[in-house]
């Protein structure tokens, strides 16, 4: 391969890297390599290349930084030169690889490719947190990149490693929104959180808001360390000061103090309580034997095509089991003020706002990451943890602009009619 050969148009490095050894060098190479030691001696040949490639990089920055080429007489009285090489050990997905790191006398050469003092180059930090978005522990990390990349990886670098999203984290929660969200998503999951040296049970709270596009977007994730007013108050102002003027329908589950929370700084705002939790509630005081029927009974209140004909169907529910589950009748009463306005709506419009089951999915996959872990020794460990995830789950579910919403335009001009000019749409 000579110095002038030209990259074929569309082609990448790595491409005419792969097409400059002819099949049957290759052929030499990976039956040598079988031959000298099995899959380690293809992985020893793979570092061999990937050490090749990084030396031949290092060497083209040297003579880049100087100006001239290795012995030319152009660098004579020049002011710097070459000054010998270092060695040093870096990890790649390939496997550790020790290079011999060219130096000049100044001291003044930065290369780029592996920059100073960086002992780990390729995806090896990507790869960290890929796995740590996927609820593995800092331990189960470090035993697969020994045990899969040759890479020793204590828990501290690991952990500093996960640590560099807290800019991100920073940015994501404090970014500007848009101005309205006809629905917007409330729900929660319990974790067990370290607070003062004692572990807690605490809750972090996920809000998704669709947009007039119907994409569904997680406009911020919260803690729970207060109250539950003064929370639920700087949640709802924080998402004011973020550019949201407007909600128009507010789907959440009973959360205590969050209903006024939303009321006081968007008074127009209907709050919606989930149907789907009132069921699950109720069900929690049932019999398994009479569960088809206590739920036949209380399909007839969430299924009624009006307000009056809902209150008869809870007074025949109340009638035919309020002596034998009190409990179950009561929390349909508890939560009725803030089921209602469900009943307002036509069904296609009903579909969209009855439960908070899309932000469910979205925290069952956060559960499955969170269950590995016994506690959390900080809310910000904890919420590390849930932003990676979040942001491993909406990559797959339709990346920054969201997932559709199922329905969403017969819903949109429900929603259009029923609250007039409250929406920008152009």
């Amino acid at each position: 391969m000579t110095e002038n050969t030209s990259r074929p148009a569309g082609s990448s490095s790595a491409e005419v890297l792969a097409g400059a050894l002819p099949p049957e060098v290759l052929d030499v190479l990976v039956k040598e390599a079988h031959a000298s030691g099995g899959s380690l001696g293809v992985q020893e040949l793979l570092n061999q290349m990937t050490k090749a490639v990084l030396e031949r990089a290092l060497d083209t920055e040297m003579t880049h930084h100087l100006g001239y080429e290795k012995g030319d007489p152009a660098g004579n009285g020049s002011g710097n030169s070459r000054n010998g090489r270092s060695t040093k050990t870096v990890s790649t997905t390939n496997g550790p690889v020790e290079l011999a790191v060219p130096r000049d006398r100044n001291g003044s050469f930065e290369p780029a490719i592996v920059p100073k003092r960086a002992r780990r180059l390729g995806n090896i930090d990507e790869v960290i947190l890929s796995l740590y978005s996927r609820g593995m522990t800092t331990r189960d990390i470090e035993s697969h990149l020994h045990e899969v990349y040759g890479v020793n990886a204590s828990r501290e670098l690991i952990s500093n490693v996960t640590e560099v999203v807290a800019d991100e984290i920073a940015l994501w929660q404090t970014r500007p929104l848009d101005e309205a969200y006809p629905i917007l998503y409330v729900d929660g999951i319990r974790l067990r959180i370290k607070d003062k040296g004692v572990v807690t049970t605490k809750v972090a709270h996920l809000a998704v808001g669709v947009d007039v596009e119907g994409r569904k977007h997680a406009l911020g994730l919260w803690i729970a360390d207060s109250e539950a007013a003064k929370f639920w108050a700087k949640v709802v102002t924080d998402l004011r000061n973020r550019g949201l003027r407007d909600i128009l329908i507010a789907c959440c589950d009973g959360l205590t103090g969050l209903p006024d929370a939303i009321r006081g700084v968007f008074p127009d705002t209907v709050v919606q309580t989930c149907v789907v939790h009132v069921i699950r509630n109720a069900m929690r005081f049932v019999s398994y034997g009479d569960r088809k029927k206590v739920a036949a009974g209380m399909r007839s209140i969430y299924t009624a095509p009006t307000l009056e004909a809902a209150e008869i169907a809870l007074k025949n529910f109340d009638k035919e089991f309020g002596t034998q589950y009190p409990a179950a009748v009561q929390v349909w009463q508890h939560a009725w003020n803030e089921f209602t306005p469900f009943l307002d709506y036509p069904a296609e419009l009903r579909r969209v706002v009855y439960t908070t089951n899309l932000i469910e999915n979205i925290n069952f996959q956060l559960r499955k990451l969170t269950k590995n872990r016994g506690h959390f020794d900080s809310d910000a460990a904890a919420m590390k943890l849930l932003y990676l995830g979040l942001r491993n789950i909406t990559s797959h579910r339709g990346g920054p602009s969201g997932t559709g919403t199922w329905g969403w335009k017969q819903a949109l001009n429900t929603l259009v009619v029923l609250f007039p000019d409250r929406l920008p749409i152009h």
